[in-house]
């Protein structure tokens, strides 16, 4: 009897994991896709690094936290910053230098063995590095934003709890027919 409460308990948990599973999948994928591929959470942006220019400090494949910043000229050296090369492109380096006006800064990949070849304007600085990396969850992030990693990560969790439920109710009836049974052999 104390082993069926214990099942019965492990179930319920796993039940609302997967539930709270399926809820967090598709609040994230309705923030990627309402905010144009850039999930925020309390003012801050998360961002998929995908190369490995920054490493050691941050790994490719993680997803790191920035702040969206005002003002643009109050960069130091040694201050990680997010910064706009193309249209569509973000690259995440360090400042190594500031220009005495504080429009315009060198930046570097730490991992990279010379400054990047164009100064970047301070306009073109549209986030500042917090300091919170998650790794490997970067490839789990890209893959979410392409539509195939859309289906997947709302139809998965809904299969696993479609399935997982489809075993429960199973597991019942088989219960309540063994004791339909073992009542009518007990007459």
């Amino acid at each position: 009897m104390k082993w069926k409460k214990v099942l019965k308990t492990i179930g319920n948990v796993i039940t609302n994991l997967l539930f709270f599973v399926l809820v967090i999948t598709a609040l994230f994928v309705i923030s990627v896709r309402a905010s144009g591929g850039e999930p925020t959470l309390l003012g801050y942006q998360f961002k998929t690094v995908l190369s490995g220019s920054m490493e050691p400090e941050i790994q490719t494949g993680s997803i790191i936290a920035v702040k969206p910043v005002g003002e643009m000229t109050r960069f130091n050296e040694g201050d990680i910053v997010t910064f706009r090369i193309k249209e569509d492109i973000l690259v995440t380096h360090r400042i190594t230098e500031v220009s005495k006006d504080g429009k315009r800064y060198i930046t570097k990949g730490d991992n990279n063995g010379g400054p990047d070849l164009e100064p970047v304007l301070a306009e073109n600085i549209v986030a500042e590095y917090t300091g919170l990396t998650v790794p490997y969850v970067g490839y789990a992030a890209y893959f979410s934003g392409t539509k195939q990693g859309v289906a997947l990560m709302l139809i998965l969790p809904g299969l696993i709890l479609l399935g997982y439920s489809m075993i429960s109710i199973w597991q019942a009836i088989r219960q309540i027919e063994k004791g339909t049974e073992n009542s009518f052999s007990g007459r």
